[in-house]
């Protein structure tokens, strides 16, 4: 769109020319691939991280380590115990439950094994979140409730007494 937009802008002005059409097509393949999201998949036991440029797919059933890092671009980074290494947004795992409960099992499966022996309250912390954000999100879609700060809805357990 960006690519459309900024030739016919061109176009337009008068402007256009073979190397600047070659310019604008360059630049809206460099915005493409900055604003691509990676693509998270799973399946039993394993879950893989695709961008434009690689793949990165770690054993989940074979978890070391699960850290999390940054505070504003907040990821996950989940180590296997053969060298694998992937990072994935919190916040594709709370938009994907299914996604979710693949890895939480996984990871519930390494903890058993063993394997896993560092990151177990991350994985802890973001159930908890995940779980609170689902059942808000099941409060507020049955109208039972409203978030905080939407309106005149209250808190389960809270009274305007």
């Amino acid at each position: 769109m960006f690519l459309v937009l900024a030739v016919l802008v061109d176009w337009e002005s008068g402007g256009l020319t073979p190397e600047r059409a070659a310019l604008w097509a360059l630049l809206g393949g460099a915005v493409f691939a900055l604003l691509l999201p990676p693509r998270v998949v799973a399946g039993e036991g394993w879950l893989e991280v695709r961008t434009l440029a690689r793949r990165r797919r770690v054993r989940t059933d074979a978890l070391v380590t699960v850290q999390h890092s940054g505070a504003i671009a907040a990821r996950l980074i989940l180590c296997d115990a053969f060298g694998g290494r992937a990072e994935v947004d919190p916040r594709v795992l709370a938009a994907n439950p299914l996604l979710w409960h693949r890895l939480d099992t996984d990871a519930g499966r390494a903890r058993r094994r063993g394997t896993l022996r560092a990151g177990v309250d991350v994985l802890r912390r973001l159930e908890e979140q995940i779980s609170g954000d689902q059942a808000w999100a099941v409060f507020t879609f049955s109208g039972l409730i409203q978030r905080p700060g939407s309106g005149s809805g209250t808190r389960p357990g809270s009274s305007d007494a």
